[in-house]
């Protein structure tokens, strides 16, 4: 073996900018792998292919979660502030009810946290991501454009189609975590308000 092959050390580039904002992204995002990750950074701007983003994802000890946990789709990493106009934040969420005959139906509710009104209430017997999506581009045509919309980790609120949904219109999407359930607290008043009215 030459001797210039055994003393070479790489001048690799170390991406520590890179590096950090996918840990940031990765920590905000627990259910994401590397593939979901690159497509965020490449929304960002970031120039970067799938390959890189696998070696870095890897070489940082970061995995997603094979144990089944429940409802682990993502963490706010700081507490998002309260609302200080109408139309700047949203939080929406389920109910469940049953019919007479028990057949039950879910019921989205949507309120606006500064003004406590409720913005749109949607019942179906299944609601996916996709009606979700539907619903929201209606009142988003009405209302306005929100800055973040405050969600729970629901699969229908974590699907790909809400995340796509959000990025084209400019929304965050607030996920919050069953511990934290009572930053919803206006939402929750209204639905076991409107739970005694059915």
């Amino acid at each position: 073996m030459a001797r210039a092959s055994l003393r070479y050390q790489g001048h690799r580039d170390p991406q520590e900018a890179l590096r950090m904002r996918m840990r940031e992204l990765a920590a905000a995002r627990v259910r994401f792998g590397h593939r979901r990750l690159t497509v965020l950074l490449r929304r960002e701007g970031w120039s970067v292919n799938g390959k890189r983003i696998d070696r870095l994802y890897s070489e940082e000890g970061l995995t997603v979660r094979t144990k089944h946990r429940t409802k682990a789709a993502g963490r706010a990493r700081v507490p998002q502030p309260g609302a200080t106009a109408p139309n700047q934040r949203w939080s929406m969420d389920f109910m469940s009810e049953r019919v007479a005959d028990g057949r039950s139906f879910r019921i989205l509710m949507v309120v606006d946290q500064f003004t406590r009104e409720c913005l749109s209430l949607l019942a179906d017997r299944s609601l996916t991501g996709e009606k979700v999506a539907q619903a929201l581009e209606l009142l988003v045509g009405q209302r306005g454009v929100p800055h973040s919309i405050t969600v729970d980790n629901g699969s229908e609120f974590a699907s790909r189609v809400m995340d796509a949904w959000a990025y084209r219109h400019g929304i965050q999407l607030d996920f919050i975590d069953r511990a934290n359930r009572w930053r919803m607290a206006s939402l929750r008043v209204l639905m076991d308000g409107f739970a005694m009215n059915v």
